[in-house]
């Protein structure tokens, strides 16, 4: 076998292992699979919250009929506030929508338990000072993070789902116990 061929034949091998791995997460998860875009699109999205430092609970629609529910979008934001600071902000929606694929993925109707969701650049620095896995641009500061678990279901299994998704990064902090989700470059740590 020459040098190209064995090139060629280790990167059919390795596509076929990714596909295997990707046919196998959707078999783990069903619903993935009974998705269709038209329905995605048309169907109203829900989703409910528990912020873990304030003890405020929200539970709404925030998309219906083609389009985001600005009402619902400002509390959302509100929930998601910097609790040290109380600045609001505004969350992007695909990091919303991530949330409700996520939970329609695991078949979860559970809250989601919020850890952090927007940070000032204030708790950002004081954050920092504290650990070093607080990034200095964090996505946090931009509406566009957020740090979940659901009571009673396995961080571990949430992380492997959003990877799953390729939406954007998925940072898992087992000690911690959450998972942190944002929109941007699909990267995992």
């Amino acid at each position: 076998m020459s040098t190209i061929d064995k090139s060629q034949s280790q990167i059919n091998r390795r596509r076929f292992l990714q596909m295997l791995a990707c046919g196998s997460l959707v078999a783990g998860f069903p619903s993935l699979v009974e998705a269709s875009p038209r329905k995605f699109f048309q169907s109203a999205r829900n989703l409910a919250f528990l912020n873990t430092h304030t003890g405020e609970r929200l539970a709404l629609t925030y998309f219906e009929q083609g389009r985001y529910l600005s009402d619902a979008l400002q509390e959302v934001n509100y929930l998601l506030r910097d609790h040290r600071t109380d600045d609001v902000y505004d969350i992007d929606t695909a990091l919303l929508d991530q949330l409700y694929n996520l939970r329609t993925m695991l078949g979860v109707n559970k809250p989601f338990h919020i850890i952090s969701g927007y940070r000032s650049p204030y708790t950002n620095a004081l954050l920092q000072e504290r650990s070093s896995g607080v990034a200095t641009h964090s996505l946090h500061m931009q509406g566009r993070a957020i740090d979940i678990r659901i009571e009673g279901f396995n961080t571990k299994h949430l992380r492997n789902a959003a990877i799953a998704m390729q939406a954007g990064g998925v940072g898992y902090y087992r000690r911690s116990n959450f998972v942190h989700l944002d929109t941007g470059r699909v990267r995992t740590w």
